[in-house]
């Protein structure tokens, strides 16, 4: 039935925090621009082989919101990545706050979960993590 995630949806009001928002995306963390129309943007992450074979991930971005900085529902996205702390430096250096430093951390579960992330504030206000899962 479900195959995966196609895109998370941002939206602002504002044209230059727009386009500061799409040029964040591209520039600082490599994603590519599919496709732009009048009000929006679709950017694209890496997908196939570097990303052991899945789809990429995609954002969706509207220059036709409230564009509300407020905590909803969805608390954040996560990106995955094998170059966290290369790219939480590129996200600091570019003058974005790096609220979580990069770490390794163990999810409790059974199995236990291993993984390095870092958290940091996107143009919007959004929560972005940036994961890698590790083996055990």
């Amino acid at each position: 039935m479900i195959s995966g995630l196609h895109h998370v949806s941002m939206k602002c009001n504002d044209a230059l925090l727009f386009e500061k928002t799409v040029s964040f995306y591209k520039e600082v963390l490599g994603f590519t621009e599919e496709r732009r129309w009048a009000e929006g943007v679709m950017l694209a992450s890496g997908g196939g082989a570097e990303n052991g074979g899945a789809s990429p991930a995609r954002l969706e971005i509207f220059c036709n919101g409230e564009g509300i900085r407020a905590l909803g529902a969805v608390r954040h996205f996560a990106l995955t990545t094998k170059h966290v702390d290369e790219l939480a430096a590129k996200v600091e250096a570019a003058g974005y706050d790096v609220f979580i430093k990069p770490k390794d951390i163990v999810i409790p579960s059974s199995p236990e979960f291993h993984a390095r992330m870092a958290f940091f504030y996107g143009p919007l206000g959004e929560q972005v993590e940036l994961f890698c899962p590790q083996e055990n």
